[in-house]
């Protein structure tokens, strides 16, 4: 067999997993903090921005039922991803357990994708992050200038606003996950708080006539609008759901993670798959969906709603919590992307100093630094909707290599223990990379493009320096 697909042992993932000393991740995390943490992600751009796009261009209404079919995806790998989580129980997500289950160069493709789905997710939401600051600032009399307001291609420089907020959140996470974990948990109960009160308030004022009809017919072009637009659109929306594969990552941070893991991954679904529904019908029922297409609201969707409703007065309150739900958004990828990296670079994949931990802080501070940089520059340059459909097509293509995964473990070490145990092998994880798969055939031609491109970029990597400082 090819060295190319050597797999990491699982006796030596399991020591890693039990190991101690300065140079190793600390476990501080409990199941709440990961629930959490799930949600802190789940939450944010797809539920605040992506979902006034996906209504005004590929769904109308239907926009819940995009939701609807990006949860029952989600559902089969979650269940994959729990199972892996309870098993391997260290840092790095998909990577690792595709390390452990089809080998290195397997691995490898998927870890450069998590960059794509994390680091490329992270500039995202900081996209939409700045518009709604902006929005906040209109209401005061003030607006941020065009120019440091969007990158070149809208028009501008740069998006100074969304570089401020990287920046501020890898300084957070540099400093420690327990620290970076408490204002996650914070924030989190502040933006759970919004999408309850929005529901809550906005279902009183549904007006009928907007959610007729509710499948706009299709313009004669695949996804827009029609069933082929539904499914367009759960491909891009799909990118609303990555917080529970975050929750992965930091596996080597959770106490307990034999328990913790599963209800941190498998509990923040759920919780917002029901309110991700709800929201969709309650935005869409408010206003036409036509009205969420304009040029600098697309991605601020919930101020056109709410100007639709006798509580005006309540946008600059929920604006602001956004902002700060958005934060914790950004903070729980960045952490996800960091410790990807921290395990690439463990096994001899990439340059050492992406596990270089901090002897106070016990944090991968070099990594977060890096994508300081890294995302802080996609965020100032790129425009939100390639972004987000970037960040869509890599969490997709992780959720089906998981879910073969599953598969080829319970093939290859049957009797290994497993805390717990996807149901229905092979049959769940085949809906997974079935489900998965047919909303990546979905999305846009030129999003598979740019993940050829990105692939094709790794590739490069793997064989100019990973092949040849590998550990196994």
């Amino acid at each position: 067999m090819s060295v190319h697909f050597n797999r990491k042992p699982l006796g030596i993932l399991l020591d890693e997993a039990h190991a101690e000393g300065a140079g190793t991740l600390v476990r501080r995390l409990g199941a709440g903090s990961l629930v959490a943490l799930g949600i802190g992600a789940i939450i944010g751009a797809g539920l605040f921005s992506l979902t006034g796009v996906v209504a005004a261009e590929h769904a109308g209404p239907a926009v819940v039922l995009s939701f609807i079919i990006s949860a029952v995806g989600c559902a089969f790998a979650g269940l994959c991803y729990a199972e892996f989580a309870s098993m391997i129980p260290i840092a790095g997500s998909a990577y690792t357990y595709s390390y452990a289950t089809m080998g290195r160069l397997w691995a490898w493709i998927i870890g450069w994708d998590l960059v794509l789905e994390y680091a490329v997710g992270a500039a995202m939401v900081s996209i939409s992050w700045s518009q709604y600051l902006n929005k906040l600032l209109l209401m005061h009399g003030m607006h941020i200038p065009t120019a440091i307001m969007a990158g070149p291609f809208e028009g501008g420089i740069i998006n100074l606003p969304a570089v401020f907020i990287v920046a501020c959140m890898s300084l957070l996470l540099a400093r420690g996950t327990q620290e970076s974990a408490v204002v996650n948990s914070i924030i989190v109960v502040l933006k759970v708080a919004v999408v309850l009160v929005f529901i809550a308030l906005g279902w009183a004022y549904v007006d009928p006539a907007n959610l007729v009809p509710f499948i706009p017919e299709n313009t004669g072009t695949f996804g827009h609008f029609g069933w082929s637009g539904v499914l367009q659109g759960a491909g891009i929306i799909f990118f609303a759901y990555i917080g529970f594969d975050a929750v992965s990552t930091a596996a080597q941070e959770a106490r307990n993670p034999k328990r913790n893991m599963p209800i941190g991954i498998l509990g923040s679904l759920a919780i917002c798959t029901v309110l991700y529904v709800l929201f969709g019908h309650v935005m869409t029922g408010l206003a036409p969906y036509t009205e969420y297409g304009g040029t600098h609201d697309k991605l601020a969707p919930v101020a056109t709603a709410i100007a639709h409703t006798p509580y005006v007065w309540l946008q600059q309150a929920i604006i602001i919590a956004i902002l700060a739900g958005y934060s914790s958004v950004i903070l729980v990828m960045l952490l996800g992307q960091s410790r990807v990296f921290y395990s690439m670079s463990h096994d001899g994949l990439l340059p050492k100093v992406f596990s270089d931990v901090h002897p106070r802080f016990r944090t991968p501070f070099k990594s977060n630094m890096l994508f300081m940089v890294f995302v802080g520059l996609f965020a100032g340059l790129v425009p939100g909707k390639v972004v987000g459909e970037m960040t869509s097509i890599g969490t997709l293509l992780a959720f089906i290599l998981v879910s073969i995964g599953v598969i080829v473990m319970r093939r290859t070490m049957p009797d290994a223990p497993r805390a717990f145990r996807t149901p229905l092998v092979p049959l769940v994880p085949a809906l997974g990379v079935l489900v998965c798969g047919v909303m990546m055939l979905a999305l846009p031609w030129d999003t598979w493009l740019r993940l050829v491109v990105w692939l094709a970029i790794g590739m490069v990597v793997y064989f100019r320096y990973s092949v040849r400082h590998s550990k196994f």
